[in-house]
Parts: C-alpha cells; structure tokens; sequence
C-alpha cells in the first residue's frame, strides 16, 4: 500500500503566505496524529556550518514550531556535533554557529536548542537494532529521550550517499561522534600517487589532519582517517579514490540502520519533512555553497521516511537541470540528476535497503495541496 507523500510548491498569494502553507502541509501530513499534550519534541534540524546559506531559511523552521506548539506538544531544536573539526564540533560553537544563522531562541518563538550528543559529542545512549551491519547503534542522547521527533531536512546532493534528505538528517544526524565514525569506518579513500601532483588541497582541507605530504606526494594515515571524503571533492586530479562498489553501499546499510534505532521507540511519533530548494550539490556541512543544480520545487512531509526520500528524488529529477553548475551529465527532464552529479554512487540502494528491513515504502501517492486563490477583492 502507498504511503501518502503530502507536496506544496512555493507559489503563494495574498490569502495564504508561504509559512502558512507550510502550516497547513503539516496539519495534512498529520502532525496532530503523532504529538500529544506534553510531548518533549526533537525537532532534528541542520543548523548550517558558518558560510553555508543552503540550510532552510529560520523563518520556515518557526512556523514549523509554532504549529508544533498548537498541539500542546513541547519542542526544541536539535542536531548532534559533527565528526569533522568544523563550526559545529562542540556544543558552544554548534550552538553559537545557530544562533548566528538565525535559530536565536527569541527568533523560534522561546525555543531551546539542546545539542542532542552533549557538549563534545559523547553523551550518547546504545540502541539495539540486531541488522546485518550493526548490532547496536549510538544515538545522541537527547533525541533518544525525546518523546517525538520532527525530522526537518534541506534535500540535496552529497558526495557519499547520492543525495541526502530525510534517512540521512535522521540516522547520520543523531548519530553521536561514535555513530558517525561507525558509519564512516568502512570509507577509507586511497591515493593514486601516479597522477597526485602534491598541490596539498587534500592535506590543506582534511578535517582529521590525516593526511599528509612527502616527495610531492600525498599520504594518508588510516588511523587519523574519519572516512569523511572532503578529500575526494578537493582533488583537482582525481587522484583520490573509493572502492565504491563496496563501500559505499556498506555506508548506506549502516546510515538506514541507525535511522531504524532513532526511530525504534518513536512508533507513530515521527514526522519527516524535507525542504527541495536550494538543492546544492554537496552536502550543508561545507563552509561555503555551491549553485542548486535546479529550480527550487517545494516541501513534501510524511509519515513515512522511505517515501518521502523517493518522491523528493523524483521530484528532482523530474526538472531541468540548471547549466553551469557542478551538474555535467543528465541534465534533461527525467534523467537521473545525482547520478550525474556521483556518477559511480548508486544511491537507490539506500532507499532498496530501508524498504528490504521494515522501515517504510518506496511505494508512494504524491498528494498536492492547491495554493489558495487570490481574495475576490484583487
């Protein structure tokens, strides 16, 4: 059976604005189905690292809580620290980076950000999942004890996964610094020392200062090595590389099996909702942003993680793609645009894989909702 994936483009009129709509796309998809009076609610957001401007616009992150709030429910704004060294690595600069972009607690309606992994990353609780590559999974404890979770994610490319949206903003994004490196530990990029030119962009831009530069060529040093593949994006000769075929693959099981343990004592309390615009070609991690490899398109929400992820890549790339941009290949309207972008990432195995272990359907019924004509008086 489909699930329901609920779509609004971002036409708007004098009778309902864009964050009303967006209210009312909420209400559809069924946030009053899963938030009781009282509910401590995760809203899992990606703050934005400082010099990013992909993330989702603040303004559209308080009516989301402002709707929240209508149900009685309890919210605050969460992610966990990033495996990188970055703006966002501890709780006092992830907060600070935040409040900078925008997520100020007076400007999200007296909303609290909680860093869901503590002040280093380390305040995590296990989670047993019994799946064919983990166990257990490690949660950033916040988002664990929470009684709800809104997952809010900006859909977008990225350089392991294909593309990242809702699987990932939840199973990457609670991960504590321990998850996240179990799920990267697999990905350890090798250096083709015939063609490497020693230019020191890899070494320069390495998050885990593993590499580094001997004779003019560079080196890496696996015990340093957080899989992050910053390194592989900065190569101007290809010469870093994955054995993607099988990587890559064990990274998406891992990712969908931490997204089953955030979700696993959230049972019809979980709401996703993924924002397609400014829909970049890397990941909001990146300290800067590069142009959206097609027109914005919309917000879809569901209850449903798997569906809502396949609609947002149709929806994708059902468009144009926008010439001069880091989008070479499949351009045209229903060729596969993050194939283009990650020509060697099959990123459909993330999807295949979460539907192969329970955790939804690929199976979808894309319902729109009509943008609300202009007041008779216009």
């Amino acid at each position: 059976m489909p699930s329901d994936v609920f779509f609004m483009d971002l036409s708007a009129t004098s009778r309902e604005n864009l964050p009303d709509k967006l209210g009312r796309l909420i209400n559809k998809a069924g946030i009053k189905k899963i938030l009781g009076k009282k509910d401590h609610t995760a809203i899992k957001i990606h703050f934005g690292e400082k010099g990013n401007t992909a993330y989702i616009r603040p303004v559209f992150i308080r009516r989301i809580i402002e709707t929240i709030k209508k149900t009685g429910a309890m919210p605050f704004l969460t992610d966990a620290n990033t495996l990188y060294v970055g703006t966002r690595c501890n709780a006092v600069s992830h907060i600070t980076t935040a409040i900078e972009n925008g997520f100020a607690y007076s400007s999200m309606d007296n909303t609290p950000i909680i860093i869901a992994d503590g002040l280093f990353g380390k305040s995590e609780t296990p989670v047993t999942v019994d799946k064919k590559n983990c166990g257990q999974v490690y949660i950033g404890s916040e988002i664990v004890h929470a009684t709800a979770l809104v997952s809010v994610a900006h859909f977008k490319g990225h350089e392991l996964s294909g593309f990242g949206g809702t699987i990932k903003n939840v199973g990457m994004g609670s991960a504590s610094r321990r998850g996240k490196l179990d799920q990267h530990s697999n990905v350890s990029p090798k250096i083709k020392r015939k063609t490497c030119i020693g230019c020191g962009e890899c070494a320069a831009h390495c998050p885990g200062e593993a590499i580094f530069l001997e004779d003019k060529k560079a080196y890496i040093t696996k015990e340093k090595c957080i899989g992050c593949a910053e390194c592989i994006v900065r190569c101007p000769t290809g010469s870093i590389t994955i054995n993607w075929n099988q990587t890559i693959p064990v990274f998406m099981e891992k990712m969908v099996e931490y997204t089953c343990g955030v979700l696993k004592n959230k049972q019809n309390k979980a709401l996703f909702i993924n924002f397609i615009t400014d829909i970049a070609p890397k990941c909001d991690c990146l300290s800067y942003t590069e142009s959206p490899i097609v027109n914005n398109i919309g917000v879809v929400a569901s209850l449903d993680p798997v569906a809502i992820d396949q609609a947002s890549v149709d929806l994708v790339n059902q468009q144009q793609g926008l010439s001069h941009t880091a989008l070479k290949t499949g351009l045209a309207p229903g060729e596969d645009k993050f194939k283009g972008l990650y020509p060697d990432v099959d990123w459909s195995h993330q999807l295949a894989y979460a539907e192969e272990i329970g955790l939804g359907t690929r199976d979808y019924k894309l319902v729109k909702l009509r943008t609300l004509a202009y007041k008779k008086s216009e």
